[in-house]
């Protein structure tokens, strides 16, 4: 009885690290995503993302406003470059999103 606690306890043990590790990966992925965009727009976007199972299935960038320094489907295409690039996978969606205030 002790050995199978004891193996439950290392695998969830185990599962918990995968699942700390693939958050702090991923806010540092986020983070590049966000610096790469920036330079490219000049307006700092606001990156957020969700894994499954290992795998990458959301990615959302947020703009504070409309980016004006390129047409919008030049803008997807640098955005989509740019997640595929630093969070090296391409996810299953990725939401452009733009806030317009009041």
């Amino acid at each position: 009885m002790f050995k199978l606690v004891a193996a439950l306890a290392i695998a969830f043990t185990l599962a918990a690290c995968d699942a700390v590790n693939t958050v702090t990966e991923g806010a540092a992925h986020a983070r590049a995503v966000e610096s790469d965009l920036e330079q490219s727009t000049g307006m700092k976007p606001r990156v957020g993302f969700n894994w499954n199972n290992g795998k990458l299935t959301t990615v959302t960038v947020q703009y504070a406003g409309i980016v004006q320094s390129q047409p919008l489907s030049d803008l997807a295409k640098t955005v989509r470059a740019s997640v595929e690039r630093q969070f090296k996978q391409t996810p299953e969606n990725i939401v452009l999103a733009f806030s317009l205030g009041k």
